[in-house]
């Protein structure tokens, strides 16, 4: 026994060398590696010099995007005095829409030409050659063949076109028809503020000033435009709670510095200072914009004076729930408002010493001010959305729909998440977007409400899940005033979906004090609502390739680019080579560089994840090359994704190599056509190669953009050393 236990020792011991070699050795070819791409740069110093150039120009570039939204949060008032005040008569312009454009879905897949496939017969006395006859008969059996194969691929190819255009026709026809009850919808409002007008009432004043605040859509992103409005007839008093943006809109990095002898890019920081002082100027040219809107809509002489108190959303140190903190708060007449030239003043200036209103003298600090009179106080507000204060409950029923949406961002965002309402910016698919603050199980909840007197039809519930992947949400949460049916509740089993039917949702409503009821009430026209037209869905590729719009830029190893946001909603990965043959792989990766479960691991054996977000497509071959098709919806990933890593390895129950790849090459193609482009080195060390991935830039920031960037790095060990790397669990 202690022979047999000294010879198990040994070979463990050996084992352990060999393993010990293998590491220093895949280390050693890539210290040579490393030096060997050094060592060339070092030897071109026109390429070391261009190279430079091209990151001082970079950092040079996003420096001035920085500026750019500097300026861009400086120019609010400018911007406002700039457009043309609200009328009623602007809610009855007719709707222009697009004619239907199909797109890439309008082009034919080209069938297969029998020609092609015809082998020539054996001529002169080879026609009378049994041998010749049989293997001519062999010949064009196979060649039929072929040509089936390639016909009923071509046939499947069109009838997908066929059905995607079809559901994209509908989807647009849905679009337009959408548009048009909006206009419709604009046109009764305009009408019914006309007539309300002219017979008075709190409710229609309200309504005309709400309606002007919403209208304008050229406020910086980022900015929330939510409120509460209160009118007192007696003083002919318009009192606005209005949300500003926090500290966080400000950037907090002043410019980009490249540093030449690191080779790497830093941010300098804002100053706290300067922070503070255009975050101060943002507050209060908002408050003079919301102002001037207000006064430049008054056409009729109806206001004499309002009350603006601006707050922003916080966490109390006390309960841990948001609350509202009031950093601005002024109150000025009509005459004395009218007289300032806004085009000329200094906004904090003309805010505290001219209209001897309040602003926070800290408002990184949430420094609140003190106010003089709320909209909650006036008897009968309403807030921005259309909700009623009052004794008797609204009528959810009868409520308007931009209304109902916006007290159920109310509802959620009195259950600790933060909401916005989309109704207004037209995002498809979604009501209500929350985000849940939790680090740990917190992400976005997309919100849809239905205010039906009928039970939600199941198509409702599986438009919820789609969307939620589309956008990659956390969860998804459908609210209704009526109920939902087996259907609807057996598809959200086992699934992040969340239904709250009418007596439910009552009971929240309850709970956190707001109002609703079910049953009677008079009706009300919406406020209006726009939409984008819907996103067409290129077909996945076939055997028809589609032209390419722009030339590819090629990339060499190490080098990256931005991926603009336009291209982000499909990007296409095409891997073609020669010679041996190889397999795509694609991994998403979390900020640590790992997969969080063998799930974010695409490849031959399972091709889609997240959903079908990230889909791997069969393999194609033609004209000697093999070619292998990716499709990244990069929108439709959850945030948890920081990396999207794309690989190719050879067929691993071959011994080849990457050295044995002839002219192989990786592109990426963007939605909005850009292209760039890789050329693998053909190296006989390794059987697998990271060749490029995508990554989020200043991920969980305001600046957050996708980056693409070439690789290069290689393992010996093949397709298993790629996912042991990665964190896949490959026992």
């Amino acid at each position: 026994m202690a022979v047999l236990a000294e010879a198990q020792r040994q070979r463990q011991r050996q084992y352990e060398a060999q393993r010990r070699a293998a590491v220093a050795a895949q280390r050693q070819y890539e210290k040579d590696q490393r030096e060997a791409q050094r060592a060339a740069v070092r030897g071109g110093k026109e390429a070391l010099r261009a190279y430079q150039q091209g990151r001082e120009a970079d950092a040079a570039r996003r420096t001035a995007e920085l500026d750019g939204r500097v300026a861009e949060l400086r120019g609010v008032l400018a911007a406002g005095l700039a457009g043309r005040p609200f009328r009623p008569a602007d809610l009855r312009e007719p709707v222009r829409l697009p004619a239907f454009d199909p797109g890439p879905l309008g082009v034919p897949i080209a069938m297969p030409d029998p020609a092609r496939y015809q082998v020539p017969p054996p001529g002169g006395m080879q026609a009378f050659n049994p041998n010749a006859r049989r293997q001519y008969d062999e010949q064009a059996a196979q060649a039929n063949a072929h040509f089936q194969h390639d016909w009923q691929a071509a046939q499947a190819a069109e009838q997908q076109r066929l059905h995607q255009l079809a559901e994209y026709r509908a989807a647009f026809d849905a679009w337009a028809d959408g548009q048009r009850r909006a206009a419709a919808d604009r046109a009764a409002l305009a009408q019914r503020l006309a007539t309300d007008l002219r017979s008075g009432g709190a409710d229609a004043v309200v309504e005309l000033f709400e309606t002007a605040l919403r209208w304008r859509t050229d406020w910086p992103d980022g900015f929330p435009k939510d409120g509460t409005l209160g009118w007192d007839e007696a003083r002919r008093q318009l009192v606005v709670d209005w949300q500003l943006p926090d500290a966080e809109i400000v950037p907090p990095t002043a410019r980009i510095r490249y540093v030449k002898t690191d080779d790497r890019d830093t941010e300098v920081a804002r100053s706290a200072t300067d922070r503070k002082a255009v975050h101060r100027e943002v507050l209060a040219q908002s408050a003079l914009r919301v102002l001037a809107e207000l006064f430049r809509t008054d056409a009729d002489g109806l206001l004499a004076s309002v009350v603006f108190n601006g707050y922003v959303e916080a966490v109390s140190p006390a309960t841990g729930r948001e609350e509202q903190r009031h950093l601005v708060s002024v109150t000025v007449g009509r005459d004395e408002f009218l007289a300032v030239d806004l085009e000329r003043v200094e906004p904090v200036s003309c805010l505290v010493d001219g209209l001897r209103g309040r602003l926070s003298a800290r408002p990184e600090k949430l420094e609140a001010v003190r106010t003089e009179r709320l909209a909650a106080e006036v008897g009968g507000y309403r807030d921005a959305g259309g909700d009623e204060g009052g004794d008797e409950d609204p009528d959810l029923f009868e409520m308007d729909p931009i209304a109902f949406e916006e007290l159920i961002a109310e509802l959620f965002r009195r259950r600790g998440l933060r909401t916005r309402t989309t109704a207004r910016s037209g995002d498809e698919g979604v009501d209500v977007l929350a985000e849940d603050p939790d680090p740990v199980t917190g992400g976005t909840i997309v919100i849809q409400a239905k205010r039906y007197r009928h039970t939600v039809p199941p198509t409702a519930v599986r438009d919820l899940d789609a969307t939620m992947v589309r956008m990659g949400a956390n969860r998804g949460i459908l609210v209704t005033t009526s109920g939902f049916g087996p259907g609807s509740r057996r598809w959200v089993e086992g699934k992040p979906l969340t239904l709250v039917d009418g007596p439910m949702l009552l009971g929240l409503l309850k709970e956190h004090g707001l109002p609703g009821r079910l049953g009677g009430g008079p009706t009300s026209v919406p406020v209006p609502t726009s939409a984008p037209v819907p996103t067409l869905v290129s077909p996945v590729p076939t055997l028809v390739d589609v032209a390419a719009v722009a030339p590819a830029v090629p990339l060499s190893p190490g080098q990256n680019t931005v991926v603009p946001a336009a291209g982000l909603a499909e990007v296409c990965v095409r891997f073609g080579s020669a010679g041996a043959e190889a397999d795509l792989t694609v991994l998403l990766l979390g900020a640590d560089g790992k997969v969080r479960s063998d799930d974010d691991f695409v490849f031959y054996h399972q091709p889609s994840a997240e959903r079908g977000a990230v889909t791997l497509h069969p393999k194609e071959s033609g004209g000697g090359r093999t070619r292998e098709t990716a499709t990244l919806r990069v929108l439709g990933l959850p945030p948890a994704v920081h990396r999207i890593t794309v690989s190719v390895n050879m067929d691993a129950d071959s011994t080849a190599t990457c050295g044995e790849l002839r002219d192989a090459e990786l592109e990426v193609r963007a939605a909005d056509g850009s292209s760039w482009s890789f050329a693998l080195p053909a190296d006989p060390a390794i059987s697998a190669m990271l060749v490029a991935e995508l990554y989020r830039h200043h991920a969980g920031t305001p600046q957050e953009v996708w980056k693409l960037r070439a690789v290069g790095q290689g393992w010996a060990d093949g397709l298993a050393g790629l996912a042991r790397t990665h964190g896949v669990d490959v026992s």
